[in-house]
């Protein structure tokens, strides 16, 4: 796999307070758990676990939140891709249910978590807006705020004119608002996990790539590239998009598609107030979605899809920097000073995947962008499950690591797609 984009052009390596310190695993030792992957599934698991009383080490190849977590668009949304009623359909009642209800709650675990640790994370929480662009997207907005008003949620549909005025745009036909998203600044957000699971008990080890994986009887051996390896009789298993080849074929069972994302400039508070006024984070209901916000700053973060391939230079990012004056004509002739991207981890069912290859073994792979709240509260269900060996605690059940068919063919065919939407009328 070539080698990922730098951490460092995003706008939140930026504007993120320092990490916590941490250093390499200098020594090899034992480990009551080994967590691969510190990102936000890695982190919250470590930080239950240790609050569950147990010792886990967790190893990063790079830095706190190098990988998706620590470059994502920020916006927490709930729920997963499916509607609740499709996953009713596809689960049965009551293990559908159990995991609308487990989607529910992903966005509570973040605001519920900065609350508790008192995190230094710029957050808000005014709400998501899916915003409709064709007759088909208004149908798909009616059914989804009717089915989770069904379910409690505080949801509300919006005209043509509402939307307009929230989300600063005469683009969108309407859409729905669900109250419960809102925002993070998702390094800052990876880097408070951390310090809450150093607090509590938690090691933490960057710059430690662990290059194998094998089993002995009931106990583990992770090596790392370093040369220090760890023994523990279970090992969880989180790098979603930044999936190599650690265990086999776990990376042919998702398209990594790199998110790419760009910065205007501060707005001036005139433009501040004309661009999502009462501070929703806004995605919309086309195939290829486009994402947007504000941040703490007051630049407009806007995001899409770019090359498959990792970027060669500032035009790979030029896509994205034209649809901004057109979905807001307001800011035409804005600046941009911050262009990135990140690797989004999609399984071929749209669903978050647990894996149980071997014993002592559970693999979390697969978040569809809706990783801040999904991610968090996967790694809440983990520790519940390794603390308790109670395998009602995951919110699915694991399945065979099933490679897609035609894994390269796949990816071609995405690559394409995604070049047909960036040609066709700037993507919008």
């Amino acid at each position: 796999m070539t080698d990922p984009f730098p951490l460092g052009p995003a706008l939140w390596a930026t504007t993120a307070p320092p990490p916590p310190a941490t250093a390499p695993l200098a020594e090899s030792g034992r480990a009551d758990v080994v967590v691969i992957g510190g990102g936000f599934c890695g982190l919250s698991t470590a930080l239950h676990l240790a609050e569950a009383g147990l010792k886990p080490v967790l190893l990063e190849a790079r830095e706190i939140g190098f990988g998706g977590s620590g470059r994502n668009g920020g916006q927490v949304i709930p729920g997963l891709k499916h509607d609740p009623d499709e996953l009713v359909a596809m689960f049965g009642a009551e293990r559908g249910e159990r995991l609308a209800t487990f989607g529910a709650g992903t966005a509570d675990a973040v605001f519920d978590l900065i609350a508790k640790h008192r995190m230094d994370v710029p957050h808000t929480r005014t709400g998501w807006i899916q915003g409709a662009h064709t007759a088909d997207g208004l149908v798909q907005a009616e059914r989804r705020a009717e089915q989770w008003a069904r379910r409690g949620a505080p949801t509300r549909l919006l005209d043509k004119a509402e939307a307009a005025r929230l989300i600063g745009s005469e683009r969108y036909l309407g859409g729905w608002l669900d109250g419960r998203g809102g925002a993070v600044q998702p390094l800052s957000y990876a880097r408070g996990l951390a310090r809450a699971a150093l607090a509590a008990g938690a090691r933490i080890h960057t710059e430690t790539p662990v290059t194998g994986l094998s089993r002995q009887g009931a106990t583990w051996t992770v090596r790392t590239g370093r040369g220090p390896s760890l023994t523990a009789e279970r090992v969880v298993l989180c790098t979603n998009g930044y999936s190599g080849d650690l265990w086999p074929n776990l990376r042919q069972t998702i398209i990594a598609a790199n998110s790419f994302q760009v910065a205007t400039t501060p707005l001036s508070d005139n433009l501040r107030r004309s661009v999502l006024p009462e501070g929703q984070v806004s995605s919309d209901t086309r195939k290829l979605l486009l994402y947007f916000r504000l941040d703490h700053t007051g630049r407009l973060l806007l995001g899409g899809r770019g090359p498959f391939r990792e970027p060669k230079g500032a035009g790979d990012w030029a896509h994205l920097e034209r649809i901004v004056p057109k979905l807001f004509p307001q800011l035409a002739g804005i600046g941009f000073d911050h262009r990135w991207c990140g690797r989004v981890a999609v399984t071929r069912d749209y669903l978050p995947h647990l894996h149980a290859p071997e014993p002592g073994l559970l693999i979390d792979i697969g978040c569809q962008g809706r990783g801040v709240g999904l991610q968090t509260r996967m790694g809440q269900a983990i520790a519940r499950f390794v603390a308790r060996d109670d395998a009602d605690a995951l919110p699915i059940a694991p399945t065979p690591i099933t490679p897609l068919p035609l894994h390269s063919l796949h990816r071609l065919y995405a690559s394409a797609v995604v070049a047909w939407y960036r040609l066709r009328d700037g993507g919008l």
